[in-house]
């Protein structure tokens, strides 16, 4: 019934504009997703654009990514309710391509698909003890702090050990250190998921590590979130000085990059300032660089749980042609016991049933966001299938790096409109909107429309508002759906 309803509400203007509207189907509500429906509907005012989800809850990582104590950061959210709550734009929650619908159906159902779904998978080291209990991915551990339903039963180590490897030392990795080692009293007032929230507070972890194959100039990190990380109160910072020691290489990096420049100042600066050891419990964050992993230890009684890492030193050396420096092993090792890894070396994207894959790089082969059929031969496009975000282009950048991503895509549908490279509008008219809901409702896919997620967002904020925080997180599939479908 509730699938019915949904029906009618989205419906209801349809036969009021022209019966054969450009119909566009968004796969993905991040902000790659977002950003290509409001640009969409800027470029094509006839056009009629859904964006379909496999969460009940859109934004993607804004969502689910963004650290809690980054609040700032999900204003943005704002901006995309606006984009779904057009007249013109429909947001489908619970539909996940491949299960409720195929790419072969959606490419019937619509003239254009845009598929901008992001990474929800990870690279692996390809080490030995990759298996082990005690080891997760970065996505996986910033998924269960945020709340993730896919992840609220990941329950991290916190207790068994002091100690925390990061294997990483981006963006992410820097978050993740961040959640572990601020006072748990700052966490409570933000949006973290409350059971993260109340592991953390009885973590025992005091020492996390983060660890990387190369040196201070290249740590992958951006200022903003190293001064961040470098400022939490009561952390002493442990820096080896001399991994400080600049080459002329590095040198050349630094002059060519204004951000490698200034990360190397802070690391250098927090070097001078040494740890402090003023305070009883005293944390501890070490920044280890020159080290790569090249095995994952089992404890002594093989019980499948992580006992520590081993680490290769590692030195740089030009790569000839291509101007970075690389990092080789030394053949030297040593052992770090820890019994909690989390590894931040890059989010993956997945590969969905008629969608040409690049399973190397993570992502779809495609020339300015158009699907390419075989990226080794003549550049033959899949007809009507576009690729917007990390899909496209691999795990980087901010948030805003996908705005200009999706005007590039939407310029390549509108080139490919204007030429006639696409079914034609007018003489090939598209069921979209009302056929998927009628296929979805066939399969009985219990879909959560944009009114939905706003019950969900009405019900998180009352509760946050008992406990003094902007949102307490329902982090259930029970949950989600329970209060999107009451």
């Amino acid at each position: 019934m509730a699938t019915r309803r949904a029906k009618t509400l989205f419906c209801r203007s349809f036969c009021s504009r022209s019966s054969n509207p450009l119909r566009v189907c968004v796969v993905g509500s991040g902000p790659a997703g977002f950003y290509t429906a409001e640009k969409m509907l800027k470029a094509h005012q006839g056009a009629e654009v859904d964006i379909i989800d496999r969460l009940p809850t859109p934004y993607g990582l804004v969502r689910s990514g963004v650290a809690p104590d980054h609040p700032e950061t999900k204003v943005v959210s704002n901006q995309f309710s606006r984009v779904a709550q057009n007249a013109r734009c429909s947001f489908f929650g619970n539909v996940s391509l491949g299960s409720s619908v195929s790419l072969a159906e959606l490419r019937e159902i619509y003239h254009v698909v845009v598929l901008a779904y992001g990474a929800e998978s990870d690279r692996l080291l390809g080490i030995p003890g990759e298996d082990l209990a005690g080891i997760h991915s970065a996505r996986e551990f910033v998924w269960w702090y945020n709340g993730h339903p896919d992840c609220q039963y990941l329950f991290p180590d916190l207790k068994s050990s002091d100690t925390a490897v990061i294997l990483g030392q981006g963006n992410v990795a820097l978050d993740v250190a961040r959640i572990l080692l601020r006072p748990t009293a700052e966490l409570a007032v933000t949006d973290i998921a409350s059971h993260a929230l109340a592991a953390l507070e009885e973590s025992s972890i005091r020492k996390v590590y983060l660890v990387g194959r190369r040196g201070p100039v290249q740590a992958a990190c951006t200022a903003k979130e190293l001064r961040e990380v470098l400022g939490i109160k009561d952390v002493d910072i442990h820096i080896q000085e001399a991994d400080l020691v600049k080459t002329p290489a590095d040198e050349e990096e630094m002059k060519n990059s204004r951000i490698k420049r200034r990360v190397y100042e802070l690391l250098s600066k927090a070097v001078m300032s040494g740890p402090s050891h003023n305070s009883t419990g005293q944390r501890e964050l070490h920044f280890v660089f020159f080290r790569k992993p090249d095995k994952l230890l089992d404890s002594d009684d093989r019980s499948g749980y992580v006992a520590g890492v081993r680490f290769e030193k590692t030195i740089l050396r030009e790569s000839a042609g291509s101007g970075k420096q690389v990092a080789l092993g030394t053949g030297q090792f040593e052992d770090l016991e820890c019994r909690l890894v989390l590894k931040s070396i890059g989010y993956k994207s997945v590969p969905v049933e008629g969608l040409p894959f690049d399973a190397s790089r993570g992502v779809v082969p495609n020339v300015g966001g158009r699907v390419l059929v075989d990226s080794f031969g003549d550049h033959k496009l899949l007809e009507g299938v576009y690729v917007c975000g990390w899909l496209k282009r691999g795990p980087t950048g901010i948030i805003a790096t996908n705005l200009y991503c999706a005007e590039e895509t939407i310029a390549s549908i509108s080139e490919d409109l204007e030429k006639g490279l696409l079914a034609p509008v007018r003489s090939l008219p598209k069921p979209g909107r009302e056929g998927l809901l009628q296929l979805l409702d066939d399969r009985n896919v219990k879909v959560i429309p944009f009114r939905g997620w706003e019950k969900i967002d009405a019900e998180e904020r009352r509760l946050g508002s008992l406990k003094n925080k902007p949102r307490d997180k329902l982090s259930t599939w029970e949950e989600l759906l329970k209060v999107a479908l009451d």
